[in-house]
């Protein structure tokens, strides 16, 4: 007997079987499409002004040799982001909220303010790119940063978690131009590929500045205020048990734009390293790399890095004022209007407005801010990832569905222990500059 045909919404005649499967491909994209959003967001933002600096200078200095590296770390992001998202999903709350909860008041002290002190000096990075941007783009930082803080607030302030979302995934969206300045600085496509699957030393062989990036890399790639970041984001989103699977698709396809990009930045920096070009920072590697990308792609690259800085300013803000609702028991969601959630717009405000304005402070030391970044973050990460690893085998709170299995717990501590350990080393190499002498 001959298949009975089926219509589906669009008219279209299809045999029974085939109708199905299309109907629930369909429901399963749009049921994507809906839960998408916080594992993208948070690992596209992660890749800020500091991550751009970091990894153009990595190219800039080693060439294709440390594309190994971020192949290594895509597993150990995903693992690290899908904790936050199963716990959020699990609990509909947020992290310090967990934390605060499970573990009393001293712990929730100690991470909210961890948090919050790493945030702040994080963002008066942010907007030093800003204003780093805006001067070689023709613009004073001194308007441009001030108009940067207020589109920082406007962007929230629209009482709608789902425009929020759009609009920031639009920002997002425009990263897709570091493939393209990827590939108009012509690399070396066949190293490229070899460096990133076979870990290879650069020909003065193991140095103190080389193993100093390769613990940059890392730190860069997972930070404490990603952790806070998508699980306030993922309860705010009221995500619920039928969106697992969806959300941990989502963080796999952010884990690889996050190293997909950051492997583009690279190539960048090699282009530098191929020229024999010096290297600053990236404001200057796009005057430097002229020549080679043409005016739009100067202009495209440093409106890229304006948009990382914002992408990361806006995450980092909304961790801080998520946080800080949470422990105040304040009433802390995108869904609200102004009025009904003055305490979180508030923070938000105030974390944007004070790292704005102190960037803005003549001969401010933001590289002394941004070298106690890392130190801060070297502390904070390992205590926060050991919490969420213990609050994830909670079995009381969360049930054998969401608590870890083992193999979650094998692969999570070994990441924890390896974050943990590349995060101590950077601040001791930050602390104390000579160190390692034995690699120098």
């Amino acid at each position: 007997m001959a298949p009975i045909p089926v219509q589906t919404l669009d008219g279209q005649i299809l045999p029974r079987q085939v109708g199905r499967q299309s109907v629930a491909w369909r429901h399963r994209l749009t049921h994507f499409m809906m839960v998408a959003g916080p594992g993208l967001i948070v690992m596209v933002a992660d890749n800020d002004a500091g991550a751009v600096s970091t990894y153009t200078e990595a190219g800039a200095r080693f060439g294709t040799a440390l594309l190994w590296v971020l192949v290594l770390l895509l597993p150990i992001t995903y693992f690290v982001q899908e904790m936050v998202a199963r716990l959020g999903i699990a609990t509909g709350e947020g992290l310090a909220a967990i934390v605060y909860r499970r573990f009393g008041d001293w712990w929730g002290h100690f991470s909210l303010a961890s948090l919050l002190g790493v945030n702040f000096l994080t963002l008066a990075t942010e907007f030093a790119a800003v204003a780093m941007a805006a001067r070689q783009l023709g613009f004073s930082p001194a308007i441009a940063v001030p108009l940067a803080a207020v589109g920082l607030i406007l962007l929230v302030g629209t009482g709608s978690y789902r425009r929020w979302e759009r609009m920031t995934l639009a920002l997002c969206g425009l990263n897709l131009g570091w493939l393209v300045l990827a590939v108009m600085v012509r690399p070396d496509w066949g190293a490229a590929v070899y460096d990133s699957l076979a870990p290879t030393l650069p020909r003065g062989g193991i140095t103190g500045d080389f193993v100093f990036l390769i613990v940059a890399i890392a730190g860069t790639t997972i930070a404490p205020w990603q952790l806070f970041f998508q699980q306030s984001c993922v309860a705010d989103k009221r995500l619920r048990f039928a969106d697992l699977k969806a959300a941990r698709f989502d963080t796999a396809i952010g884990a690889v734009a996050i190293c997909l990009f950051a492997g583009c930045m690279m190539l960048l920096g090699d282009a530098m390293f191929r020229g024999g070009l010096p290297y600053e920072d990236p404001a200057q590697m796009a005057e430097a790399l002229g020549p080679l990308i043409g005016r739009g792609g100067r202009i495209a690259l440093l409106i890229l890095l304006l948009n990382a800085a914002v992408l990361g300013a806006t995450a980092i803000s909304l961790s801080s004022a998520w946080a800080w609702g949470e422990a105040m028991g304040w009433r802390n969601t995108l869904q609200a209007r102004l009025t009904e959630a003055p305490g979180f717009y508030s923070a938000y405000a105030v974390c944007v407005g004070a790292a704005a304005g102190l960037t803005l402070i003549p001969g401010a030391p933001l590289q002394q801010i941004i070298l106690w970044v890392q130190v801060l973050a070297g502390i904070m990460l390992p205590a926060a990832i050991v919490l969420l690893q213990l609050l994830l085998n909670d079995r009381e709170m969360l049930g054998a569905r969401f608590a870890n299995r083992p193999w979650n717990n094998a692969v999570n501590w070994t990441a924890a222990a390896v974050l943990s350990g590349l995060s101590f080393l950077l601040a001791a190499r930050v602390l104390i500059p000579a160190w390692p002498s034995f690699l120098s």
